[in-house]
């Protein structure tokens, strides 16, 4: 019998399987129907109780058919043979059939583990791993591992070259390849590691570390729903570029839970893209600025009243600069938050003007609360109060240090003259384009210094609110809502129970404070990898502030050391740039090879631009998923018209923004740009090992490589 034969009656046997979980999933929707229904009906008693029984099962039976109704490609992704002769399928749910027997293991369940981690050499029982691929509810191929020959019984087919290596084959697609299926040994003990505590995990390009990162993130709610859901899940990722790459792959794992967000997003109200040159991050991010925007938080309003000048009763009240500046230091006394000392200040003034009015002995003097009332009824009076000490947002104050005196004075003793200079300048644009990246952090720490205003406290409503006892969810939209509700959060949220730091080498000790400020009793997962650094500050620094957010909370680490991504051929490329500044550093293993070579293209200037359209249309036709075109920072817009016009599997990212993510094909144009100086060819490293089958470097500078 030919293999091929063999491998479609073997799809044949999976696809009955298939067909009967979903003839299931069907029934279970259709029961979570009749729930909701049957609810409504409790109505008829017509007491307070039966309603609240109908909003119980309402609510409950609306979650589980949002969870039935919940897209999963692929619902069954794996087969586990046993040598005990039981059967395991494993998908991204449970399912059982009528009896309460399992058709399907959810991939988190304790018996679903040795998917992942059975080997060879220690085959936990199994006898043969099978990878199931599927579209939709079809079966369309099959990869097996026997894992264990000798327990194999007579008749046992085996198809396939192994899971892992045909996975790795197939097209990215336009988000981050869902690697469940996958996951080996070593990235699923990080996975499941203890949900307490701080799970580091390291390891070099295409070693999967953010699969594991958001893997563990559906673990955590899985293992500890309660929990984890209910204080909530933040994922925190470099660039809003990678947020979008990787927001599929936790609704594919089942959840819909979790909070992903960028660095230029985690403070509420910002989207922030823009990026500073590492010389000027570096300094932003460093714990310095801490003091520099202190000092300008506690400093005079810009443009503010330098004097009071008021006739009370045919006597002229005056408060100079000095006066003024006396009050607002003896109400905002370092550590204090400004926006809650407000009312401080404003009491600093009535003080003021009536030890005036006493020692000037005015005429029909009233009580000094009558003094005061008087005055607060005055509108010059008013004015003058809300212009001197307004409310302050953290966007008024930063703006500040775009005026050159001002960072002189903040920055006094605390930066360098160098470092003055180099900063200058670099918030000139908050007015008109917003904050960068690393700006959001200062913003962040400005608000957490200032503090808010105090404002009356507001009711929130709840649309399904009829009385006391009593909730209305009477149409599916409302049903759907109400079964969302209770994972829905402030925007400003900042009690989760778990954050996830991706790509945590690049954040600085300001994002540090940043994030710290979310996660002040979570527990932490925390990926990266030290050689792909962009940070350029000083290192025992970023230690420090990396230590601070974590706590004295118990750390685990975990090293992966495969690279699942690349090439052989393509990673070779990649190492002998890193190896030219860190030639000891332990560099994981690529386990394939496709026998092409990258290709290295030399043009001038002229010629550049038609050139990379040309390479990029032929990628293309070489490979079915996506190609990033990868360009130097400053020259992303001009680089990407250069494309214009090609389908949307060609992306354009700068080498920065490529950080964290894969593509089937990479054209990465002038390469050269990037090897001025340490940092760059980390970031070219970084650049090179982006590809999972194709890599053309295309530039001007034949001898772009260091």
């Amino acid at each position: 019998m030919s293999d091929a034969t063999i491998l479609q009656q073997e799809i044949a046997v999976e696809q009955e399987h298939v067909k009967r979980v979903y003839t299931r999933l069907a029934e279970l929707r259709r029961d979570a129907s009749r729930a909701e229904k049957e609810g409504y009906q409790l109505a008829g008693v017509g007491t307070f109780g039966a309603l609240v029984e109908r909003d119980a099962m309402v609510f409950h039976a609306a979650r589980r058919r949002h969870a039935l109704d919940t897209e999963y490609e692929g619902l069954v992704f794996g087969r586990l043979d046993l040598k005990t002769g039981a059967t395991h399928y494993v998908g991204r749910m449970g399912i059982r059939d009528e009896a309460s027997q399992p058709l399907v293991v959810d991939w988190r369940a304790p018996a679903a583990a040795a998917f992942y981690r059975a080997t060879p050499a220690e085959p936990l029982g199994v006898v043969r791993r099978r990878m199931i691929q599927s579209s939709r509810e079809k079966v369309t191929g099959i990869e097996d591992d026997l894992l264990d020959p000798e327990a194999a019984p007579p008749g046992m087919r085996v198809v396939g070259d192994g899971a892992l290596l045909a996975s790795l084959s197939k097209a990215t697609g336009h988000g981050m390849r869902d690697i469940v299926a996958t996951i080996q040994r070593e990235q699923d003990e990080a996975i499941r590691s203890a949900a307490s505590g701080v799970t580091v995990v390291t390891g070099g390009p295409g070693t999967g570390k953010t699969a594991v990162a958001l893997h563990r993130a559906a673990y955590l709610l899985y293992s500890d729903r309660n929990r984890f859901a209910g204080g909530g899940i933040l994922v925190v990722g470099p660039s809003g570029v990678f947020v979008e790459y990787i927001a599929t792959v936790l609704p594919s794992l089942g959840e819909d839970t979790a909070t992903l967000r960028s660095l230029g997003t985690l403070m509420s109200g910002y989207d922030a893209t823009r990026v500073d040159p590492g010389d000027v991050a570096a300094i932003k991010g460093s714990l310095r600025m801490r003091r520099v925007l202190e000092r300008a938080s506690h400093d005079a309003v810009p443009g503010g009243p330098t004097e009071l000048r008021l006739l009370y009763r045919g006597t002229l009240l005056r408060l100079d600069a000095a006066g003024l500046d006396k009050i607002r230091r003896k109400a905002l006394p370092r550590g204090a938050r400004r926006n809650e000392m407000r009312g401080h200040g404003f009491d600093g003034v009535f003080d003021a003007l009536w030890a005036q009015v006493r020692q000037l002995k005015v005429t029909g003097l009233p009580e000094k609360a009558d003094f005061e009332a008087e005055l607060a009824d005055r509108g010059d009076f008013r004015e003058f109060l809300k212009a001197w000490w307004p409310r302050f947002t953290p966007m008024r104050v930063l703006r500040w240090l775009a005026d050159p005196a001002r960072l002189r004075a903040y920055a006094n003793g605390l930066l360098s003259r160098e470092e003055i200079a180099t900063l200058q300048g670099s918030f000139d644009a908050l007015a008109s384009q917003g904050p960068t990246i690393a700006d959001v952090a200062l913003l962040d720490e400005l608000d957490e210094m200032m503090g808010r205003p105090r404002r009356p406290a507001r009711k929130s409503k709840n649309p399904f609110h009829v009385r006391d006892g009593v909730q209305e969810v009477s149409t599916y939209a409302d049903r759907q809502q109400a079964a969302r509700a209770q994972v829905q959060r402030d925007d400003d949220y900042r009690d989760y129970a778990h954050v996830v730091v991706d790509e945590s080498q690049d954040v600085s000790p300001m994002q540090w404070r940043m994030i710290g400020r979310r996660g002040a009793y979570a527990s932490w997962t925390i990926v990266g990898d030290p050689a792909q650094t962009a940070w350029v500050g000083d290192p025992a620094e970023l230690d420090r502030a990396r230590d601070r957010a974590l706590g004295s909370r118990k750390r685990t680490s975990y090293a992966l050391t495969t690279n699942y991504r690349n090439s052989a051929e393509i990673f070779e490329v990649a190492a002998s740039v890193i190896r030219t500044i860190m030639p000891d550093l332990p560099l994981p293993r690529a386990v394939r090879s496709t026998g092409v070579d990258p290709v290295d293209v030399v043009t001038d200037a002229a010629a550049l631009p038609e050139m990379v359209r040309e390479l990029a249309e032929k990628q293309l036709s070489d490979v079915d998923g996506t190609i990033g075109v990868i360009t130097p920072v400053p020259r992303r817009d001009e680089i990407a018209a250069w494309v214009e016009g090609l389908p949307e599997r060609v992306q354009v990212v700068t080498a920065l923004e490529a950080k964290g993510m894969e593509y089937d094909a990479v054209v990465l144009v002038e390469p050269g740009a990037l090897t001025k100086d340490r940092s760059g060819i980390r970031t070219l490293y970084v650049a090179l090992s982006r590809a999972t089958q194709r890599l053309t470097t295309i530039g001007t500078d034949p001898g772009w490589h260091p």
